[in-house]
């Protein structure tokens, strides 16, 4: 059985390299894999956790302010305490809802892109844009295998 992955690009496009995660999304989605449905949110919310129910594995795609180039990729799990705010909910809390009540549990993984400019702006830096196309060929790789195994 194929492995039915999804690729939740968060950011905001109009927040320079914030728009990393809903790129990233984009262009898994020009590719057309098998199996393979991507969704670019602004931001989390409550009802992701349907999406992620349908699914087997689950890549949260998102941009850091920090941490190393291009790319960190970290297996993460439902949170076992879920907290959030109107603005914000974490990938572990939306696979804690998934877990809680709709009694699926996933292989999930978060894709932090280093990003540097995070003003008004619709275009990526280019240090953030070679970043991008690192993380791509990662990710590319990773979902033509199995969707895992970073």
């Amino acid at each position: 059985m194929t492995a039915r992955i999804l690729i939740l690009g968060i950011g905001n496009p109009g927040r320079g390299d914030d728009g990393l995660g809903p790129a990233a999304a984009a262009a898994i989605a020009r590719m057309a894999l098998p199996s393979v449905t991507t969704s670019d949110p602004y931001q989390l919310a409550i009802e992701d956790a349907a999406d992620i129910a349908e699914h087997d594995v689950i890549w949260f795609v998102d941009a850091t302010m920090s941490g190393i180039d291009p790319y960190t990729v970290d297996e993460i799990h439902p949170a076992t305490e879920i907290g959030f705010t109107s603005h914000v909910l974490s990938p572990h809390a939306v696979l804690g809802i998934a877990r809680d009540y709709f009694s699926r549990t996933h292989r999930a993984f978060l894709l932090a892109i280093r990003g540097y400019n995070f003003a008004f702006s619709e275009a990526l830096t280019p240090q953030a844009a070679e970043n991008l196309a690192d993380a791509l060929a990662m990710l590319t790789r990773r979902l033509r295998d199995t969707g895992t195994e970073p």
